[in-house]
């Protein structure tokens, strides 16, 4: 029989599209999304260079990543003062808290293969964490996923955690066999903790019976090629670290380079804008969720829970766009990763790094399939505020789209069947369309009234819209009339079979 005849049937007698999938993932429809970015480039590299002179950042790098891969990246200024050498894309910056992704990763990479659970008591792994006390005598065990999430009790501790990069193993096991202060008791509010995260990094290496360094290194830098990245500074070749600076009396400092330590889990990689790609390319490919075959280090659906948020963390009702519009968005942490929405409805992921001599942030929007990278080598270097500034670049300036969503196999067919059923509600095709709830919970002789009336007021008909699908079983469509149109929303039910369990209409006459 011919497919066309065969879709036809299953449309007309309410059997499911025959063999047909019902998942449907997003994509991008728009094939200029490249092309425009490029047109903004040259407002781009003002905006950071401007940033970069304003903040008095020895040398900058920023970089545009678009489908995983750099299409433009700038440099600014001077890896190394003293030598005059310029920054390049090869030039290494340690890149502080941005590292506290990848020790989440390593963490949940044992979780997945059944080598720890992330109820797992701190304890468990850190025999000295026994002698740290609780702030009430109700507070609950930590876990590991408190270290994670960052809810673990311990107070804020920037700048303290900051200078303790090259601690031991030894001075880390004292410091806790010696008790430690909480803030809050576990589980109750997110509060930035290095601490928490060389607790993670002391968890692997007790697992893994090796370094955690190593364990980082083989099991998830080296598979996605990242082979400039590294934990310790005197790795890197002659010529290619940028030195970090503080700005001080109308001059640049060198700040003392730290070696690695028991605390590089917080903050301690070293990294490239080439290589740091790769990364933020892997946490893209996470998204859409797809059938495609699965063979990163950590798996996609693993790299989506730590893109979804766990804690709220700030809701910031002041923020505009780049025309100074109200724009308010609201954070929360997941595992390494800060989520962020806005009242665009646009989402991004980030995390920012900052220690003496370095600053650097990162950013990437799943459903745009975009990212931006920057590091400075100047203490703290606030790069969020500049980032912020080109990502809205992109999205107001250059109007890069998100992926748009498909409207599934199923909610077509039910679309179908309900045009007919509108019209004429003793059509046939109800009882193959219409869930068992639906005129319950409003008569057969009701909705035919209530869509006469409507139709009425809207009168001749002149269109109808495509569905806009919300999700894979639920969307949205007009009927564009003579006098207005009717908004339609439609939402089928979750049986295997899905029909029909809501349908609401409106007359919106025009403005």
């Amino acid at each position: 029989m011919h497919r066309f005849t065969l879709v036809l049937i299953c449309i007309l007698s309410g059997t499911p599209l025959c063999g047909a999938p019902n998942y449907t993932p997003p994509r991008f429809d728009d094939p200029q999304r490249e092309a425009r970015i490029r047109e903004v480039l040259p407002t781009l590299d003002a905006l950071y260079g401007q940033y970069a002179e304003e903040k008095h950042l020895p040398g900058m790098i920023y970089g545009v990543v678009l489908d995983g891969k750099l299409i433009h990246s700038h440099a600014f200024g001077t890896a190394d003062l003293l030598g005059r050498i310029p920054v390049e894309t090869d030039t290494r910056f340690r890149i502080a808290s941005m590292s506290k992704s990848f020790t989440a990763l390593a963490i949940l990479k044992l979780r997945d293969a059944h080598q720890l659970s992330l109820e797992d008591p701190v304890v468990k792994y850190i025999p000295q964490f026994a002698n740290v006390s609780s702030l009430t005598t109700d507070s609950p065990t930590v876990t590991i996923r408190h270290l994670l999430k960052m809810t673990g009790g311990f107070p804020q501790d920037d700048p303290w955690g900051d200078r303790r990069l090259a601690d031991t193993v030894a001075d880390l096991e004292s410091l806790v066999e010696k008790d430690l202060s909480a803030s809050n008791p576990p589980g109750i509010t997110w509060e930035y903790s290095n601490l928490g995260y060389a607790l993670l990094g002391q968890i692997i290496t007790s697992i893994t019976k090796e370094p955690y360094q190593r364990y980082l290194t083989r099991e998830i830098l080296r598979p996605l090629g990242m082979q400039d990245t590294v934990w310790e500074f005197d790795q890197v070749p002659a010529g290619k670290l940028a030195f970090g600076y503080r700005w001080e009396h109308d001059a640049w400092v060198r700040e003392p380079l730290l070696h690695d330590g028991s605390f590089g889990s917080m903050g301690g990689l070293i990294t490239t804008l080439n290589d740091f790609t790769r990364y933020v390319a892997f946490h893209l490919d996470a998204w859409p969720p797809r059938d495609d075959a699965d063979t990163a280090p950590v798996s996609r659906a693993t790299r989506r829970e730590m893109h979804r948020p766990s804690e709220v963390i700030s809701v910031v009702a002041e923020s505009q766009t780049l025309d100074g519009k109200p724009n308010p968005r609201v954070s929360g942490y997941s595992y390494g990763l800060s989520w962020n929405t806005d009242a665009r409805g646009v989402i991004w992921v980030r995390h920012a790094g900052g220690l003496p001599g370095y600053g650097s942030e990162y950013r990437f929007l799943p459903d745009h399939g975009i990212g931006l990278i920057s590091f400075a080598n100047l203490t703290y270097a606030p790069m969020t505020i500049v980032n912020s500034k080109a990502m809205d670049v992109l999205l107001d300036t250059a109007k890069i789209p998100a992926r748009k969503l498909p409207a599934a196999p199923i909610l077509l067919q039910r679309l179908t069947q309900i045009k007919a059923i509108i019209q004429d509600w003793q059509s046939p095709l109800t009882e193959a369309a219409l869930a068992s709830n639906f005129f319950l919970d409003k008569s057969r002789e009701d909705w035919a009234a209530n869509c006469q009336e409507l139709f009425r007021q809207l009168g001749k008909i002149k269109s109808i819209t495509e569905i806009e699908p919300l999700n894979q079983l639920r969307g949205t469509y007009n009927y564009i009339g003579e006098h207005g149109r009717i908004e339609a929303f439609l939402s089928l039910m979750p049986e295997a079979n899905p029909r029909v369990q809501a349908l609401q209409l409106k007359f919106i006459a025009p403005p």
